[in-house]
């Protein structure tokens, strides 16, 4: 599937549905009208296929180039055909883990604006999902690339085993809520899997409301279930059995996720 739901963004979706991917990956080819250079966000899956077809997006009629390949963090959804994919555009690849950069580039940093053949671009670090998520501004089209902070349906998963953090989370949902405060249009938002948001500052109050709601059962279960750790392996079971009772098997791990992520930070003592 290719759209272009705003004037410089135009969306490429891998073909790897699943319970956590949704419809697929959503890689993102970032270009001005008229101008010849891009960003590519996201890649996506190892797929000779879908690669190909961000690279006829990306190179157009063949005059077209690629400025550089960014990822929003480090799952390999997102990143595994990445490096092949600068690697064939001659493009470097950037990230905040540099692990994940090409060696020629260095990580990316909260703050940076980078200017794509007169696109201007914010690099907004948006930890929670994972230790090591961003955000994307493109203040010419009212947008923001998401990534898995912000879906385009369902909820985020918040991945201890990657850093995911609820206050980090809660935080970096203020983040994006300042940047949508700032103009009085609706900010449109193109996120990591599903369709772009019409309405991404709605979205993000209701992905709070979501989340202290959640807080609020674990609290709950904690109580009911009079359970002596926060820490021990059959805590965590015995309060995802009771907040999320009907969860599918091939959910479970993430509920798992979620759960440990938000007994963390109530360990901590946070409100």
């Amino acid at each position: 599937m290719t759209a272009a739901p705003t004037p410089s963004a135009t969306l490429v979706r891998a073909d790897n549905p699943g319970p956590m991917t949704l419809d697929g990956t959503n890689t993102w080819v970032l270009r001005a009208p008229g101008a010849r250079a891009c960003l590519v966000v996201d890649p996506g899956p190892d797929d000779a296929a879908h690669l190909a077809r961000v690279a006829e997006v990306a190179l157009g009629d063949g005059r077209g180039w690629v400025a550089g390949v960014v990822v929003t963090h480090r799952h390999a959804d997102h990143t595994a055909g990445a490096a092949l994919f600068a690697g064939a555009v001659g493009a470097p690849l950037r990230a905040v883990l540099p692990e994940l950069c090409s060696p020629d580039a260095e990580p990316l940093r909260d703050g940076e604006v980078l200017d794509v053949d007169g696109l201007p671009i914010g690099i907004l670090a948006t930890p929670g999902h994972t230790s090591d998520s961003v955000s994307l501004h493109l203040p010419s089209d009212r947008a923001l690339l998401t990534g898995d902070t912000v879906l385009g349906a369902g909820s985020t998963v918040l991945m201890e085993r990657d850093g995911g953090d609820l206050g980090d989370y809660l935080a970096s949902l203020d983040r994006l809520a300042a940047v949508c405060a700032t103009t009085t249009t609706p900010v449109v938002g193109l996120p990591g899997h599903g369709p772009a948001i019409e309405d991404l500052a709605a979205r993000v109050s209701a992905y709070r409301t979501h989340r202290l709601e959640r807080l609020d059962e674990v609290r709950a279960a904690l109580d009911t279930l009079v359970l002596p750790t926060a820490t021990d392996d059959a805590v965590v079971s015995a309060v995802v059995g009771r907040v999320y009772p009907d969860v599918e098997v091939g959910l479970l791990p993430a509920a798992t996720q979620s759960v440990r992520v938000q007994l963390r930070y109530l360990a901590r003592g946070s409100n």
